[in-house]
C-alpha cells in the first residue's frame, strides 16, 4: 500500500464502490497507458499492474472476459499466454473521449449553432438518437429539438447514419451570431445542459485531487508505482467528468466555471507524474515480443506537451 495518504484515500474510495467498476478502470488503463505502447499486453502482467488498486485476479479476469464479449477487447494466444488489445470498435468508442481529455485547449467559438430536429423519429429511435447526441455535447432546447454550439457536422451525420436515423432527422446550421451570449441564452444553456450539476462534480474532483497534488509536490523523489496508481485514478475520474461535459464555449459558461480549474489541476498532476508512471509500466507490463515499445509521438503532445 502507498505511503501517500491522499493516494491511499483515493484507492480506498475506488474500492468502496458498489459494485466495484473494474471494467471501466481497465478501459481507462488501456486508453491512457497501454494503447500508446502498441495496445497489446499479457493478461498476467495486467493483473500484476492492477492488483495494488485492490482488484483481485478473479475480478480482473472476469472483467476482461466481459469486455471481450462486449466487443471492447480481443485476445491473441501465444503459447499458453493470452495477450489482450482493444478491438477497432473499442478504440473508436473511446478515441473521442480521450481526445477531449488530452487536448491542449478548446477551439474558439464562432457563434454558430447546429440544430437537430427529432420530431419525425419514432419514440424509441428518438430516445436512442437523443442519448447519443447528448453524449456528443448536444443539449435539449425542447423535447424534440437538440442544439450544439460546437460540433462536427460530418461526425453528427455519421452518427445518425449508424443509428439509421439520418433520413428522419432534420439538421440545421445557423449563421454566425453575436458571440457574446445574452442573459436569456445563458439561462437556457444553464437549463438545457444542467450546468450547476456538472459544476458541482468538477468541484468534487478538485477537492479529491488537490491534496494529492500538494502531497506529490512535497516528495523528494516520486515513487513509480504510486505515480502509476495516481495517474490511473486521475484520468479515470476526469474521463467520467468529460463524458458528461458538452465542452461549451467560454462565452456560454459562468465566469467562475470550475471546469477550468479542474482541467488545470489534472494537467499539472499528469505532467508531474507521467515519467515515473511510464517507468512502472515498462517494468511490469509485457507484450508478446517482450518489453513495451516506446510510446508514440502523439503521447508526448498530451496536455499541450509533457516535457
Amino acid at each position: 500500500m502507498t505511503s501517500l495518504a491522499p493516494l491511499a484515500n483515493l484507492i480506498q474510495r475506488f474500492q468502496q464502490q458498489t459494485p466495484i467498476r473494474a471494467s471501466s478502470l481497465i478501459v481507462t488503463v488501456y486508453g491512457d497507458a497501454i494503447e500508446p505502447h502498441g495496445g497489446a499486453v499479457w493478461l498476467g502482467s495486467l493483473i500484476q499492474l492492477l492488483e495494488p488498486m485492490g482488484i483481485n485476479q478473479r475480478l480482473i479476469r472476469t472483467s476482461v472476459f466481459r469486455l471481450t464479449k462486449d466487443g471492447w477487447l480481443k485476445a491473441d494466444k501465444v503459447g499458453r499466454r493470452s495477450y489482450y488489445s482493444l478491438t477497432g470498435a473499442g478504440r473508436r468508442r473511446f478515441e473521442k473521449a480521450f481526445k477531449r481529455i488530452y487536448s491542449s485547449n478548446v477551439p474558439a467559438w464562432d457563434g454558430t449553432w447546429c440544430l437537430a430536429v427529432l420530431s419525425q423519429l419514432e419514440p424509441n429511435k428518438r430516445k436512442q438518437v437523443r442519448e447519443e447526441l447528448e453524449w456528443q455535447g448536444f443539449g435539449a432546447l425542447a423535447p424534440t429539438v437538440l442544439a450544439s454550439p460546437r460540433c462536427d457536422r460530418a461526425d453528427v451525420a455519421a452518427t445518425l447514419q449508424e443509428l439509421e436515423a439520418l433520413d428522419d432527422t432534420i439538421l440545421f446550421e445557423t449563421t454566425t451570431q453575436e458571440v457574446l451570449a445574452s442573459r436569456a441564452l445563458r439561462l437556457q444553456v444553464k437549463e438545457s445542459w444542467k450546468i450547476d450539476v456538472l459544476g458541482s462534480h468538477y468541484s468534487e474532483f478538485i477537492q479529491l485531487f488537490r491534496p494529492l497534488w500538494q502531497a506529490l509536490r512535497e516528495q523528494a523523489q516520486l515513487d513509480p508505482q504510486d505515480c502509476f496508481l495516481a495517474r490511473t485514478l486521475l484520468i479515470h475520474e476526469y474521463r467520467k467528468l468529460l463524458l458528461r461535459d458538452p465542452q461549451l464555449p467560454d462565452e456560454l459558461l459562468p465566469g467562475d466555471w470550475e471546469g477550468r480549474a479542474a482541467r488545470q489541476l489534472c494537467r499539472n498532476i499528469y505532467r508531474l507524474i507521467c515519467a515515473p508512471a511510464e517507468q512502472w509500466l515498462n517494468q511490469v507490463l509485457e507484450t508478446a515480443e517482450g518489453p513495451l515499445p516506446e510510446a508514440g509521438e502523439s503521447f508526448q503532445r498530451r496536455f499541450g506537451g509533457l516535457q
